[in-house]
Order: structure tokens, then C-alpha cells, then sequence
């Protein structure tokens, strides 16, 4: 199976991305996280990869971390959680924000997530809470999971200010990647509120 691609980006879209990798081109599929982390087309990347198969297809999930892909994994044990409800939740929260809400079994946060109702939340915290327990997702995650666990922060943030979800996660991006520059959390909050005012 595939576990790693190095290449170059050639193209990208919020949900997938084609890599060139030694003249051939891999179709991935990506959340949200790992879409803002990748860069521009044309530019050198890394992504940890989850083959997924099926009977009639052969599909490559991508992600900008090692954090991630062991959450999207540990999804897609869930009886009834396939891979694109794996990356909805992916792009709905970074690896150490959904990590501590199965913990705390913190079902409000869960049922925040698109696709994700009372029940599969429920089934997410029964059957992942004690296999997450001796997780350190941080540690696994690298920089970048750093990065989006700020982005994570502030989407709650704004969540609990009042903002829908995918607005607040759309404004955030924006900030940053405006920025081109790390802001504290409270400085992302302020510039994604006056956006959306």
C-alpha cells in the first residue's frame, strides 16, 4: 500500500489534490486542513497517505500530518463512519481538538461536525474513547497540526460567539493565510469577527 507521496502539487481544490510524483499523477483526497497547508500548485509537497479499498475503486487519502491521518484512521474504524464523513470531521476540527472532544465525550462539539448526528457521535465516543485515551496526538501531529490545532481554537472560538461552523472555519483560513504570517488566537478571532461583519 501507499503510505507516503513526495512530489510536485499540480493542482488543488478544498476536497482533493493532484501530486506529481516521478511523471505520474495521484488523485488524493484531502480535508480542509491539509487543502490550506499544501501551498500553491507548482510547489514541492509531502503528504501521509491512507489507501482505501473497495471492490470497484482504489481510492488515496492525503494529509499534511501524521496526526491526522491516524484520527482519519481511527474514523473509519467506526462501524458506519466512512472516509468522506472521516474528512468532514477532519475539516471540521484539527486532530487534538477532536481527540480531546471524544475524551470528554463532548457531544455538542461532535454533532457540530456536518453529517455527524446524535448517534453516530455517540458511537464515535463508545467505540474511539478508549483507543484515543493513550493517544498523544500533538506528538505525532508536527508543526503543522500545531498550526491547525490554533486554526481549531479559533473556529470554536467564533462557534461560541455565534457563527456557523464552516463560516467561522472559512474565515480563519482567510485570516491566515492574509497574514502569511502566525497571529495569536485572539488577533485570528478579531480579523475573522470584522470579516464577518
Amino acid at each position: 500500500m501507499i503510505a507516503e507521496l513526495s512530489g510536485k502539487l499540480i493542482r488543488r481544490s478544498p476536497a482533493e489534490a493532484v501530486i506529481d510524483v516521478g511523471g505520474v499523477g495521484y488523485h488524493v483526497f484531502i480535508p480542509l486542513s491539509t487543502f490550506r497547508a499544501l501551498g500553491e500548485p507548482g510547489t514541492d509537497v509531502h503528504v501521509f497517505t491512507h489507501t482505501h479499498v473497495r471492490e470497484d475503486t482504489l481510492d488515496l487519502f492525503g494529509f499534511v500530518t501524521v496526526g491526522e491521518r491516524t484520527i482519519f484512521r481511527a474514523l473509519i474504524s467506526v462501524s458506519g463512519v466512512g472516509p468522506k464523513l472521516g474528512l468532514a470531521v477532519l475539516s471540521g476540527l484539527s486532530p487534538e481538538v477532536f481527540h480531546r472532544a471524544v475524551i470528554d465525550e463532548d457531544l455538542a462539539l461532535l454533532t457540530s461536525i456536518s453529517g455527524v448526528g446524535k448517534k453516530t457521535a455517540q458511537r464515535l465516543v463508545v467505540e474511539l474513547k478508549e483507543k484515543l485515551s493513550g493517544l498523544d496526538v500533538s506528538s505525532v501531529g508536527g508543526e503543522a497540526a500545531g498550526e491547525e490545532a490554533q486554526t481549531g481554537d479559533a473556529v470554536l472560538a467564533l462557534v461560541s460567539l455565534g457563527m456557523k461552523r464552516a463560516s467561522a472555519r472559512e474565515a480563519v483560513v482567510k485570516v491566515r493565510e492574509a497574514a502569511g504570517e502566525d497571529l495569536p488566537v485572539e488577533e485570528i478571532i478579531r480579523r475573522a469577527l470584522r470579516k464577518a461583519t
